[in-house]
């Protein structure tokens, strides 16, 4: 996959292994029973029950794969030295005012965040309150102001 490092927090990491575990677990055996059933229904060639499960299982095993990369990868976030500094760091909640005055928060994370390596989490990466930053979208450039960093 990559050499680059995953920075996750601990409860981001946990919810990793918990999806990862689950996966592997319940979902493959569900996936395995479903080929086995498919599988009795005739001819292969021309069996879409077939044919849907294996394609589930590739997607199945295609997720195991990018989740045990990314917890290999995985370097966890000092929360406590990122608390005390004030500066954006992942894990951050940071809310942010746009050009048009519009407010928006979000969470820079890697897990059902704003993504570190995404053009706005790398705007915001090392930012403090009061910053400005020039986001370098794919539609165009735009600004944001920093107006509150928390953990």
């Amino acid at each position: 996959m990559t050499d680059k490092a995953e920075h996750l927090t601990p409860a981001q990491k946990t919810q990793l292994e918990a999806e990862l575990a689950e996966l592997e677990g319940p979902k493959r055996a569900e996936i395995v029973d479903a080929i086995k059933t498919a599988r009795g229904f005739g001819d292969l060639s021309e069996n879409f029950e077939y044919h849907a499960a294996k394609n589930e299982q590739g997607l199945l095993e295609r997720r195991i794969t990018i989740l045990r990369d990314r917890l290999q990868r995985a370097v966890l976030v000092d929360e406590k030295a990122a608390a005390a500094s004030s500066q954006v760091a992942v894990g951050s909640q940071v809310s942010i005012e746009l050009d048009d005055g519009e407010t928006m928060d979000v969470e820079i994370s890697s897990v059902g965040g704003v993504s570190p390596d995404s053009p706005l989490g790398k705007a915001l990466l090392g930012a403090k309150v009061g910053d400005e930053v020039v986001v370098a979208a794919p539609r165009g450039e735009w600004r944001a102001k920093v107006i509150s960093v928390g953990r």
